[in-house]
């Protein structure tokens, strides 16, 4: 134990390294049992030091007298080798000044860099910071168990050591013995309050040396903020500044403390200690260091005080603040109360009740009105919520009425659940009588078609809200979205009903098409579908009324149809009149007579058809198409017959024009089926009079040379070429129509060329009449066909059956044995039926090497294998159109 007149005026040494962190000497100086150094962490770890006994002003630098004060010794043994008196105040005992010499010497070295410790440790103030300290550690209960898990051993060996002055193997005695008597469970209670008067006080420095070494964090931060002040106050104690210099020096660190620490909780100062308050203000700080813990010690306020705080609020706040359902608890508890557990019902009771369940009934209903238009905020949102649970709990309370015999009150069914579908309606209604949304261009529109679309911007944008924020104000039980889309489709079509009968046709398109159309597509939005039963709403007119809609709408879209593609014929008509040409596109002349009409015809047929739903009745629109072709045909054939400069061209262009028709009718299933047959045939007619018109002066060039063909100098001499050469000059000229209706154009003249060779070679002028001859002859028609066909297919020609034809009769001029021109003849009439007897007579006769009796044989058998061989497979036509003269 330690002697309380005794006292050790060393200075345990502390080191401040580069890093900021402060780092306690492990030598410490004892002398009769008291511990220097446990208090010199205690003053650093505060920052800002305690003062009790300045020193008085007269003294400066070793010159004390035995009079002096405790604070001013210890100072002096700092500054000076020679060891003041040890008197810690008039009536104490002094301790040997060889010894604390010795003691100061030692520590010397290593403390000239720490801030002396002033207090006294007999000072009967102290046990006031011992208390203070303890209050601390008490608002840090978590603090408990982790302060006694991480005692230092180094702290108890210290604690052991000041409390007897035993040797160091003492101390480890002690401790180990220590540490072994403790108690698992203790270490999580509570540290004990040592007494103020206990004079083991040293103890409880280390204990709090423990405590800030477990706050780490604190540890570097404590360096870096250790205010210059508080080392100018060291140095000024060691000089022996007076009271007064001490006095302002606390002054000015309190004035420069942290921001925070202006928050925190007035100081406590103690009543006999001056230097006390100093702690006090550095109590606040570390207090104000854990701010988690200022809302944490309000947050576990014990909840009995916020239980008996707790008042129910009156039927009145309820509705004040729209709590709707806790308002209709209330209501049906003091309902329950006044028919169901008192005998008789105080009549002023029920009036009351009475009252109160009218009132609560119109804030309710108020609320539902503005289900529509509720706002962003989120009372708006709660209050509906609150309305809707009001609602459900009322039919609970009626079903409970229901169940028992007595008589209801006047209130009861209150049918809530009714009159809430009742009230919804009539928002529906009114919102559709008076759309919020603008009603668009009215000066293009009738009064119906703006009424109609402004309905559809309000269906549309409600329908939306209802989705996004109504739904989640009511139970999924009660179907909220499903019951507006009702509502909505029922309200729509109670006013389609009525303007069904007095629309125009302009309005009958629109409506019959808003109905077909418009309003599945906004019901068929993937966030109503989701939410939205459509198939469960019906139609929004009935057939009754639909069917005359229809046959209105189809008849004004046909005659609609009629006007539009008779004005683009007529547009033709008159370029034609003024004798402008028609435009070239890439080359080639283009009319928009195909073009504008098929548009049209396409648009409101399909469009017909999206409507109808029926494309059968979508197809009676083109049923005057066929007129129309006539017409066209009439225009075309007029063309031809006037024949002036500019008639080719527009031919030309006209050929295009059948081509994209025909196309047309074919590809596309737009036309009903007689109206395919009876157009097909006319735009045929139409394709092979221009040909007829454009191949006529062709053929009128190459006629001279059609005549060398089948005669001496053919065989003799090469005269085809010219035929070739002006051929290709033709073909030039041919150019200007389409590329498909070009290639028709050349093909067709392929033929014509092909059948006039046929028709000169079998003609007969030259006779074959040996196999040299008919060798020379089948050479020469074999490489006329394919010179024929090289130059067709170079300008873009697929005929390739012609060279085939010309290839087989050259054959049959060159065999000589009867059975194999037979068999080459059959390969021919099965290829070509339109090969007739005639044919055949006039091809054998070029071979005058046959007899009489080998052409028969060979003309009758090869007439019955045709005719067994016939099919009606549907073949190419090309010896009905060459003529032969005589047999």
């Amino acid at each position: 134990m330690m002697d309380k007149s005794t006292e050790n005026p060393g200075n345990d040494p502390v080191s401040t390294k580069g890093n900021g962190s402060i780092k306690s000497d492990e030598k410490t100086s004892t002398d009769g049992g008291i511990n220097v150094s446990m208090m010199e962490k205690f003053r650093r770890s505060f920052r800002l030091p305690t003062r009790k006994n300045p020193p008085s002003p007269g003294d400066k630098e070793s010159k004390l007298s035995p009079e002096s004060d405790e604070p001013a010794k210890m100072l002096d043994s700092a500054a000076s080798p020679q060891p003041p008196s040890p008197s810690l105040s008039p009536g104490s005992a002094s301790t040997s000044p060889k010894n604390n010499q010795k003691k100061e010497d030692d520590d010397s070295d290593v403390s000239h860099k720490s801030r002396p410790l002033t207090p006294s440790n007999t000072d009967p103030s102290m046990p006031r910071f011992d208390n203070t300290f303890n209050r601390l550690r008490e608002s840090f209960p978590w603090r408990r168990k982790k302060e006694v898990d991480t005692l230092p051993s180094e702290d108890l060996k210290e604690e052991k050591g000041l409390g007897d002055g035993s040797s160091a193997t003492c101390l480890e005695n002690e401790e180990k013995k220590e540490e072994d008597e403790s108690d698992v469970s203790s270490l999580k209670s509570k540290p004990p309050t040592p007494s103020k008067t206990d004079p083991s006080m040293p103890r409880f420095d280390n204990t709090f040396n423990r405590l800030r070494e477990s706050i780490r964090w604190r540890r570097k931060k404590e360096v870096d903020t250790l205010p210059s002040e508080d080392l100018k106050e060291e140095k000024g104690v060691g000089d022996g500044s007076s009271a007064t210099c001490l006095e302002n020096e606390e002054k000015k660190e309190d004035e420069e403390s942290d921001v925070s620490s202006l928050k925190s909780k007035p100081p406590t100062p103690s009543k006999t200690d001056p230097s006390m308050p100093r702690f006090d203000n550095t109590f606040n700080r570390l207090r104000e260091s854990f701010p988690w813990r200022r809302k944490k010690e309000v947050d576990t306020l014990p909840s009995e005080d916020l239980k008996e705080e707790k008042v129910t609020p009156t039927f009145e706040e309820y509705l004040e603040i729209q709590a709707f359902c806790e308002a209709t608890q209330q209501l049906i508890d003091r309902e329950k109360h006044l028919f169901w557990e008192t005998a008789e019902a105080n009549k002023e009771a029920v009036e009351k009740l009475a009252a109160d369940h009218k009132a609560l009934e119109e804030r309710v209903w108020q609320t539902l009105q503005q289900s529509l238009s509720l706002s962003s905020e989120e009372a708006s949102v709660s209050a509906l919520k609150s309305a809707v649970k009001a609602i459900n709990l009322e039919e609970e309370q009626d079903q409970l009425w229901k169940q028992r015999s007595q008589t209801p009150p006047a209130w009861r069914p209150s049918e809530w659940k009714k009159r809430h579908d009742e009230v919804l309606q009539k928002l529906v209604n009114g919102r559709m009588d008076n759309p919020s949304s603008p009603t668009g261009d009215q000066v293009n529109q009738s009064s119906i078609q703006a009424d109609i679309q402004s309905m559809d911007r309000q269906l549309k944008d409600d329908l939306q809200w209802v989705v996004e924020k109504v739904k989640n104000c009511y139970p999924p039980e009660m179907d909220i979205c499903n019951f507006y889309a009702r509502q909505y489709h029922q309200t729509f079509k109670a006013r389609l009903r009525k303007i069904v009968g007095s629309v125009d046709d302009e309005d009958c398109s629109f409506l019959l098409r808003w109905v077909k159309e418009s309003y599945p597509e906004i019901l068929e939005k993937p966030e109503l579908t989701s939410n939205i039963n459509t198939e469960a709403l019906g139609n929004l007119l009935p057939d009754e009324l639909l069917k005359p809609l229809e046959e209105k709408y189809l008849s004004n879209q046909q005659s609609d149809l009629m006007i539009y593609i008779d004005r683009v014929l007529d547009e033709a008509k008159k370029e034609w009149d003024q004798g402008k040409e028609p435009t070239r596109d890439d080359g080639c002349y283009a009319s928009a007579v195909a073009y504008d009409v098929i548009q049209f015809i396409n648009d409101i047929v399909t469009s017909a058809q999206k409507i109808v739903r029926d494309p059968h009745k979508a197809q009676k629109i083109t049923s005057n198409l066929t007129d129309f072709m006539q017409r066209y045909k009439e225009f075309h054939e007029d063309v031809i017959k006037q024949n002036k400069p500019h008639s080719k061209a527009f031919i030309k262009a006209n050929l295009s024009c059948v081509k994209q028709f025909k196309d047309f009718l074919v590809k596309h299933d737009l036309f009903l089926e007689d109206v395919q047959k009876n157009c097909l045939p006319v735009l045929t007619e139409m394709k092979q009079s221009a040909h007829t018109y454009l191949l006529t002066p062709v053929h009128k060039v190459l006629k001279p040379h059609y005549q060398k063909v089948g005669t001496n100098d053919w065989l003799k001499k090469n005269t085809f070429e010219k035929l070739l050469n002006s051929t290709e000059e033709e073909l030039q000229q041919l150019q200007g129509s389409s590329q498909s209706s070009y290639q028709e154009l050349i093909g067709q003249l392929y033929q014509e060329v092909a059948e006039e060779y046929v028709r000169r070679l079998l003609k007969g002028e030259v006779k074959l009449k040996d196999s040299n001859q008919q060798q020379k002859a089948y050479e020469t028609v074999k490489e006329n066909a394919e010179k024929l066909h090289e130059l067709f297919a170079e300008m873009g020609s697929k005929q390739d059956w012609l060279k085939e034809i010309l290839t087989k009769i050259a054959e049959v001029l060159k065999l000589q044995d009867t059975p194999a021109i037979q068999m080459q003849i059959v390969s021919l009439g099965s290829a070509y039926p339109d090969l007739s007897e005639k044919h055949i007579s006039a091809l054998l006769k070029l071979k005058a090497n046959l007899s009489k009796a080998d052409k028969k044989t060979i003309k009758t058998t090869v007439l019955d294998i045709l005719k067994e061989s016939h099919t009606n497979a549907e073949t190419r036509a090309f010896f009905s159109k060459v003529e032969v003269v005589g047999s």
